[in-house]
């Protein structure tokens, strides 16, 4: 979309909320190899001004990209939204491979952590997990063609205007489901 006034230039950070700062930080850089980068720690949030004693940690998620937490010991316990099923909020970290994708799977488990997958869905491999604060996360290993994305990118618009038409699974894309199945055989 050229001429558009804003230009973004990726996600400079993703914040979520942890039950223990310290321990986030040392699960994250344990088990999926996260450095520790930096925090901010104040008894004011900046941009409102209300008192809300916090510590916000910055672990460094590989290509620039940034994840954060926040620790709120003044806030009641954290909670997840109970009309949301588990699956669906979640985190998703690239791998370079399905090699990768498999040692990461063995490692994670290794660490005593239930590990689902890979589950195939056409394009890409996928395991997931939870961290100690309940978010799910996934690590995906890209498989697909140029075609295949390209295919992918033509068919988006017509599946969501199907979607909000009718709010049924639009079939556009059923073909993702062919490889999967098939993958799932080899």
């Amino acid at each position: 979309m050229s001429g558009h006034p804003i230009k973004l230039g990726g996600v400079h950070h993703a914040a979520y909320r942890c039950k223990d700062a310290r321990e986030t930080v040392e699960w994250y850089g344990r088990v999926l190899g996260m450095d520790y980068t930096s925090a901010f720690s104040e008894d004011h949030v900046p941009s409102t001004g209300a008192y809300d004693p916090y510590m916000h940690v910055f672990l460094d998620a590989g290509n620039n990209n940034v994840l954060a937490f926040f620790e709120l010991p003044e806030q009641p316990g954290m909670g997840r939204d109970e009309n949301t099923p588990a699956w669906v909020q979640h985190l998703a970290f690239r791998v370079g491979s399905m090699a990768e994708l498999l040692a990461a799977k063995a490692h994670i488990e290794s660490c005593g952590i239930e590990v689902l997958g890979p589950t195939h869905h056409g394009i890409f491999q996928s395991i997931y997990f939870f961290d100690p604060n309940g978010h799910r996360i996934e690590l995906a290993a890209d498989i697909g063609t140029p075609d295949q994305y390209a295919e992918l990118k033509k068919v988006a618009m017509p599946m969501l205007d199907e979607w909000t038409a009718t709010k049924k699974a639009p079939r556009h894309a059923d073909w993702l489901h062919a490889i999967a199945r098939k993958g799932h055989g080899s």
